[in-house]
């Protein structure tokens, strides 16, 4: 699979002001939001401004500025959620690319869950 972004994505809407969200953070690089099924009494979604797919795509491609800011964004965020090991118990990152990966919004994303243990992330197969 190419790295075609499609800009009528749900993250691209929000992005552009077409869809509201509850906003936790923003940078110029960066825009980090609760999601709205949250699985955990802490989780927020950080995207990137810039149009990339997945963590790979974005690596690849971002200027270093992005790459900065988009990281420092999602530390901002573990902070001000309260979940750093400095003043939590910690926090669970996911990035899901591609159909493997069960992407569903063809836009860089991370989740960033804590406030509860989160137990196995895959279960081991035989």
């Amino acid at each position: 699979m190419a790295y075609a972004y499609d800009d009528q994505n749900i993250f691209a809407k929000i992005l552009r002001g077409e869809i509201p969200n509850d906003t936790v953070y923003e940078s110029e690089h960066a825009l980090a939001f609760r999601d709205i099924q949250p699985q955990a009494p802490t989780h927020v979604l950080v995207i990137p401004k810039g149009p990339y797919v997945s963590f790979d795509h974005f690596a690849a491609h971002a200027s270093d500025a992005e790459i900065v800011g988009y990281i420092r964004a999602i530390s901002e965020v573990c902070k001000a959620e309260g979940v750093t090991l400095e003043d939590g118990d910690g926090f669970r990152m996911i990035s899901n690319a591609g159909a493997d990966g069960v992407q569903e919004v063809p836009h860089l994303h991370v989740h960033i869950l804590g406030g509860r243990p989160m137990g196995r992330m895959v279960a081991r197969l035989n």
